[in-house]
């Protein structure tokens, strides 16, 4: 799943959201925040924000997982059509950076968009053209990506924020202890 894993990949990068991973979020979110999830799945992410006072307007995938998920390409299809009274899109989309990169523009050109993927990717150089929209980093550490395993993933997360309408300095928000 990750850089150090001898593991084969999941198809679209399928990996349900574990609401451990939901909770570092939950500060920087207002009470009540209407949000859309166009990687939905199976509403792991969904159900986990909701679990915490957040609210779902929409969900889609290009493969649902689950019977309240539309299916819809979030590249390909009019996104803006879904959003609504949308205050954020947020996501935990496919880490292959042939579909990140398009993802961070595009949603992050529609409203505020928060996206849990690597904490590395910050360091690399293929960051540099999209961390001006970069506004917060909310540190995550390692996920349990797999509920019956004993291991968590080898690689940190973070939740990004990103925003086409703002500037300014991203802000870095480390884990707090549990």
């Amino acid at each position: 799943m990750g850089k150090r894993s001898s593991f084969e990949r999941r198809p679209r990068d399928f990996y349900p959201t574990p609401r451990a991973a939901c909770a570092p979020l939950l500060p920087h979110l207002p009470y009540g925040a209407m949000f859309i999830e166009p990687c939905a799945g199976d509403m792991a992410l969904v159900h986990g924000l909701e679990a915490g006072g957040m609210s779902c307007q929409w969900a889609g995938d290009i493969e649902p997982r689950h019977p309240d998920v539309q299916r819809f390409d979030a590249l390909e299809e009019d996104l803006g059509m879904m959003l609504d009274s949308a205050d954020y899109i947020i996501t935990n989309p496919p880490w292959a950076r042939e579909i990140l990169h398009p993802m961070i523009r595009t949603f992050s050109a529609l409203r505020p968009t928060w996206l849990l993927f690597d904490a590395d990717w910050a360091h690399t150089r293929q960051s540099a053209a999209y961390m001006p929209l970069c506004r917060a980093i909310v540190s995550v550490g390692r996920v349990k990506w797999f509920p019956d395993s004993t291991m968590t993933g080898k690689d940190n997360c973070c939740w990004y924020l990103f925003d086409a309408t703002e500037r300014g300095a991203a802000h870095f928000f480390g884990r707090v202890a549990a």
